[in-house]
């Protein structure tokens, strides 16, 4: 049983002015989530600056969205970490928590060979008992997932149960999934590549999208998952310049931007990610409107 199936949104974490997180704010973000039909809430991960966190801060707004959501939907804790005790540590508070799981991305600066990434995720799935969703981001962390490396964790270890596959490589994805034979629960890790993804066996998208249009991202894996790819490309398609550009800047920068837009005070950024410069952020409002979101 996969943990969640469709859209899950990758969410943000707001700030107020002097740094704090602005719990108020990401309340209100929470359940903009729920009403608009978010099929989970993946909290602290990149798009939630996890990265300039204390450990502290971390796992209280672990808490909060836990408590938040109440059970109403899944949440999956980040907790990955490049130091695999520390991804134990927090992975182990995440399950006291009640999170339903937690993504682990791969050790990023100092890497890890493939013996090295079956290692530090088998030291994580033995720690745990709740399901585990590997994260595979090479263009931040340097380092790639392979396929047969992939395919043994989660032959190997009955909690590893996913992966988000953000490679950009559908010929690698692919490949994983032949091997997999059905052993692995995929997600598009990457917004313009969701019906690609679910057409070779994904069950949806932890998505930087779902932030500002939850609806419609849901409603793009709803409808592969009913079998209408004709219908869920068209989605796909209508998405594109407006997913290009929440990418137009490095992740979150252009997100929380479009968040107070909508009207969700995001808040400022952590050091060293800097406000979204204007020409970028005018392109964006444009994109916005033209999708047909309301903007501020």
């Amino acid at each position: 049983m996969a943990i969640f199936k469709g859209a899950g949104v990758a969410i943000a974490t707001p700030f107020k002015e002097n740094g704090e997180v602005n719990y108020e704010e990401f309340g209100r973000l929470i359940e903009f989530q729920i009403e608009n039909g978010t099929d989970a809430i993946i909290v602290c991960g990149t798009t939630g600056e996890a990265a300039t966190m204390t450990e502290e801060e971390h796992m209280d707004v672990v808490k909060y969205c836990i408590d938040k959501v109440n059970k109403r939907i899944p949440v999956i804790a980040g907790t990955g970490s490049n130091c695999t005790e520390t991804a134990v540590k927090l992975s182990k508070i995440a399950e006291e928590y009640g999170a339903d799981g937690v993504l682990q991305v791969t050790p990023y600066y100092n890497k890890a060979t493939q013996n090295g990434l079956l290692a530090h995720f088998g030291a994580v799935a033995d720690a745990i008992n709740i399901p585990i969703i590997l994260y595979n981001v090479p263009s931040r962390t340097g380092c790639n997932i392979l396929p047969e490396t992939a395919v043994k964790l989660c032959k190997e270890h009955k909690n590893i149960v996913g992966i988000k596959d953000a490679t950009g490589n559908i010929a690698q994805t692919s490949r994983m999934m032949q091997l997999a034979e059905g052993c692995i629960d995929l997600y598009s890790g990457n917004d313009d590549e969701i019906v690609p993804i679910m057409s070779v066996g994904g069950l949806g998208v932890i998505s930087v999208l779902s932030n500002v249009a939850p609806r419609e991202t849901h409603e793009i894996c709803q409808k592969c998952l009913d079998g209408d790819y004709a219908a869920a490309r068209e989605l796909q398609f209508k998405a594109l310049p407006l997913v290009k550009a929440l990418f137009s800047e490095v992740n979150p920068i252009p997100v929380k931007s479009a968040l107070k837009m909508i009207g969700i005070e995001a808040g400022p950024l952590r050091l060293p990610l800097t406000e979204m410069e204007e020409a970028n952020k005018a392109k964006l409002r444009e994109e916005m409107v033209k999708f047909g979101l309301e903007v501020r």
